[in-house]
């Protein structure tokens, strides 16, 4: 009787847990190594004084029954039964005169946006044309299996599903939302409308999945928050008889006649398996875990600093103040910007929580304040006095700005928060303080769209997981590439879809 064949993942966030339970489910004793107490990664949560600052989740694509990626959900077990709020807009956007409705209804949000500007009718009207396009487009389609597993027969299968938006693809796939503002003559809405998806440079074609999978009930938010989430995960992987070991970082990939045999600790800790995954940072795996020595001028060139990454500075409040009645994201247009980290700002968003009673105490709120910031100003400001001055500093202009737009809530600040890229960094490993790895951007689609390789040149036994090689920044494409480390070894689908292993 042959040995059950062993396991070890890397990280015991959303595609480590993932790829976890895939394993235990299919023949592998797996155990996950994780550097922090908690599992989800960059997929948690904080509390403080009584209030619960959540770091990730928005929405979550699969939450639907019957829609694109429910199935991996329920693979995994966390889908079942679980309430998710659904909300009828995705944010507003306001100058402080004029605001516009991000509503998830391409019908609604083609009437106010021409009862803002008739004038422009042409790019309202494909804005909003688009949404609908991608209503049924089944994005899931693209992760039933690796891109290296994908044989002719596959493809084809993809190609035929994917015909019938071969239009919309083409003529969405390649434009920015800076670049689509700038075709509106009204002057609000040639500003708003880069800012509609959080960042002028991400590609329009995914604002119109997401207003998509909104508007048919596909990207709720999860009862309880990200972390509750992620423990989920990690409870359905310990039912199936994995083992997590918390505060537990891994120094080095041991590779014996160029195969990952194992890892080492940094408590010289060794542990020995027949497969390794790692679901850790890309840049730590491969330049650190890994001393740079299995790579190409591909992966050299992916990690040389110029493609984008997203850092932000989140001030979290909690705050004895009922925002029920407020929109629940705002996102604020500043005539006069809040300089951060050396750079000027000029938007800022407001969320609350109020939508999820279970993260704040009784009439009181959780408000999150997102801005986009520098990575390398805070690394070089790390460990001096001017660290924690900024950061105070940044926190008050802010809370300024609030005062204008909710009088007295300064009074009503019970607890501050703030996380900048370098408290990421240093709780997730992250390279540069990213929160979603690869920025998604027009130039970075590509590498959504082929993939990035799961394995490394020249190393036999190590498969890689996670958003640094599956790019596009969601909850759902981590827990996707999890499975998919699975799915190299077994050289089969591991989805409900296309069948199950025998």
């Amino acid at each position: 009787m042959c040995a059950q064949p062993t396991l070890l993942i890397i990280g015991a966030g959303i595609a480590g847990l993932s790829a976890g339970i895939f394993a235990q489910k299919h023949g592998f004793q797996s155990n996950i190594f994780e550097m922090h107490d908690l599992p989800g990664g960059l997929c948690t949560a904080w509390e403080r004084k009584g209030y619960t600052f959540d770091g990730c989740i928005h929405y979550l694509f699969g939450s639907g029954v019957g829609q694109p990626f429910y199935d991996l959900w329920q693979d995994l077990g966390v889908i079942q039964e679980r309430p998710f709020i659904h909300h009828d807009e995705y944010m507003r956007l306001t100058d402080g005169e004029r605001t516009l409705i991000v509503y998830a209804d391409p019908d609604r949000l083609e009437s106010h946006l021409l009862s803002h500007s008739p004038q422009d009718a042409r790019p309202i009207r494909a804005l909003c044309r688009g949404v609908r396009d991608f209503a049924r487009f089944d994005m899931a389609a693209m992760y039933a299996l690796p891109k290296s597993q994908t044989g002719p027969q596959e493809w084809a299968a993809l190609g035929r599903k994917m015909l019938p938006y071969v239009p919309a693809l083409a003529s969405w796939a390649s434009l920015s939302c800076l670049e689509f503002g700038s075709r509106f003559k009204d002057p609000f809405l040639r500003r708003a409308i880069p800012q509609m998806f959080s960042w002028e440079e991400a590609p329009l074609m995914m604002g119109m999945m997401l207003l998509a999978y909104m508007g048919t009930g596909n990207a709720g938010f999860p009862v309880g928050g990200s972390l509750q989430f992620a423990q989920a995960l990690e409870q359905r992987y310990l039912e199936l008889g994995g083992q997590i070991h918390y505060k537990a970082q891994v120094e080095k990939i041991l590779v014996e006649n160029d195969t990952a045999v194992g890892v080492r600790l940094y408590n010289d800790e060794v542990h020995r398996a027949n497969l390794v995954i790692s679901a850790a940072d890309g840049h730590a795996t491969i330049f650190d875990m890994l001393g740079g020595k299995f790579t190409n001028r591909l992966i050299r060139r992916m990690y040389d600093g110029h493609l984008p990454t997203h850092q932000m500075m989140q001030i979290s409040l909690g705050v004895k103040r009922d925002f029920t009645p407020e929109p629940h994201w705002v996102t604020y247009l500043l005539d006069q910007p809040i300089r951060l980290a050396g750079e000027e700002r000029r938007e800022l968003g407001v969320k609350h929580y109020c939508f999820d009673p279970s993260l704040a105490p009784p009439g009181k709120s959780v408000l999150e304040l997102i801005i986009r910031t520098n990575y390398a100003y805070w690394q070089r400001i790390y460990g001096r006095r001017l660290y924690d001055t900024e950061q105070a500093q940044v926190s008050d202009e802010i809370i300024a700005r609030l005062e204008a737009w909710y009088p007295g809530i300064r009074g009503d600040i019970e607890v501050t928060d703030e996380a900048t890229p370098l408290s990421y960094e240093r709780y997730t490993g992250n390279w540069m303080g990213a929160t979603c790895g690869w920025l998604l951007t027009k130039e970075t689609l590509p590498m959504m769209i082929q993939g990035v390789p799961k394995t490394l040149p020249g190393l036999r036994g190590l498969y890689l997981a996670g958003h640094w090689v599956e790019p596009g920044g969601t909850v759902t494409l981590a827990a996707a590439s999890g499975r998919q480390a699975v799915q190299i070894r077994h050289g089969v689908s591991l989805g409900r879809r296309a069948g199950r292993r025998p």
